[in-house]
Parts: structure tokens; C-alpha cells; sequence
């Protein structure tokens, strides 16, 4: 039997792969989580085979929960399942451990194929996100280098102001976005910068040249 922790920030969602994971053959859901640092809680004592981990959610993001859960608990494969299908996305779920990558828009079929190739111990890619990963591949070297090529352009604008000394409602205000979505993006750059603290990411982004003197 193939044991499966749900985690989505959405409870509609959540209900609906739990029913979906329930009809499959040899698979049990063990329980579900709606952000990382409680699926990062619930693993040691569910102790699943499989996590179906989302990016986006509130608190701990995906990145950051599956960088934790992979180094501290090995047994457990990530799966991603996200809206996601940008590049760096990819990379730096990949880079932190997880061991597939799907799509939101994947069907039953898919989930339960990638279930399935995970537990023989591969790694599995949606077909949009394999076509991210071959051009990624195609392009290598194509352009000059840069500092953290995986943070996404909006990450990088957190990051430089986060090396600026700006609090998060301080880059809320200054990117126009909720602060939310600031601590989700801060997030997810600690786990790209595989940085433990904010203050970790700041010390590496100001060796990289990225931000300066604070101001406001």
C-alpha cells in the first residue's frame, strides 16, 4: 500500500485528491495539510510514502517544505502539484529534493502513473514540464551568467530589497503587492538560496553584489 500526505493551501482541492487518490488501487491518503510547516509536522508520525506538495501557500511555501522534508525524512518522495509551469519553478523544486513535478491540470491517470514511477524510484515530469526541462537544457550557455538563476524576476526584486533592509510591509508597499504574497515570495527565496534565515539570504545577496545601503 501506498500511503500519500495531501498538502494544498485549498480545502476544495484538498477533498477532491483525496477522492481522486481513495479510487486508486494500493493507494491510502493518510492525511492532508494546507501549508508546508504543518505537512513538515505531520510526516514524521504519518510517515507517508508519497507527499503531493503544492508551491503557493501561506506560511511556509512548498519550496521550503520540501527541502525540509526530503533532508530530514528521505523515505518520503515530494511530488509536486502546482499551477506552476515556469522553468525556475522546476529547478528549484527539483533542486530541493522533490522527485516529480505535475501540473493542477493533470488527469487521474497521470497522478497515478507518477505515483507509481516514484515508488520504483524515478523521477517523473508532466509533459509541459519536461518540455520546460529540455529547453532549459537546449538553452545552457546561451546566455551570460547570473547571480541565483533560479529566483524568478519577482523573487529577485524581494531579494534586493530584502538586502536594502526593507521589512516586509515595507516591500509590500514598494512592489505593490499584499504582504501575503511578500512572505510567500521571501519564502521561496530562502529555499532557492537554500538560506536557513533571512538574515542568511541577505548576508548571500549582498556577496552577490545584489542590494546596498538600506533605504526606504
Amino acid at each position: 500500500m501506498t500511503t500519500v500526505l495531501v498538502v494544498d493551501d485549498h480545502a476544495v482541492f484538498r477533498a477532491g485528491m483525496t477522492a481522486v487518490l481513495s479510487g486508486m488501487d494500493g493507494v491510502e491518503v493518510v492525511g492532508e495539510a494546507p501549508d508546508g510547516e504543518t505537512a513538515v509536522e505531520l510526516v514524521p508520525g504519518l510517515r507517508p510514502d508519497i507527499v503531493l506538495m503544492d508551491l503557493r501557500m501561506p506560511g511556509m511555501g512548498g519550496l521550503a517544505a520540501t527541502a525540509r522534508i526530503t533532508e530530514r525524512h528521505p523515505g518520503a518522495a515530494v511530488v509536486v502539484l502546482t499551477m506552476n509551469d515556469d522553468a525556475d519553478s522546476v529547478f528549484a523544486a527539483l533542486r530541493a529534493g522533490a522527485r516529480g513535478y505535475l501540473l493542477k491540470e493533470s488527469g487521474a491517470e497521470d497522478v497515478e502513473r507518477t505515483i507509481a514511477a516514484v515508488m520504483r524510484g524515478e523521477a517523473v515530469f508532466g509533459p509541459r514540464v519536461a518540455e520546460q526541462v529540455v529547453g532549459f537544457f537546449a538553452g545552457a550557455g546561451s546566455s551570460s551568467p547570473q547571480a541565483f538563476p533560479d529566483l524568478t524576476g519577482r523573487e529577485r526584486e524581494v531579494l534586493e530589497l530584502m538586502a536594502r533592509g526593507l521589512d516586509n510591509a515595507s516591500i509590500a508597499r514598494r512592489l505593490f503587492l499584499s504582504e501575503k504574497t511578500v512572505r510567500n515570495r521571501v519564502s521561496d527565496v530562502l529555499a532557492k538560496l537554500q538560506a536557513h534565515t533571512r538574515a542568511e539570504a541577505v548576508a548571500r545577496a549582498r556577496d552577490a553584489g545584489i542590494g546596498g545601503e538600506p533605504r526606504t
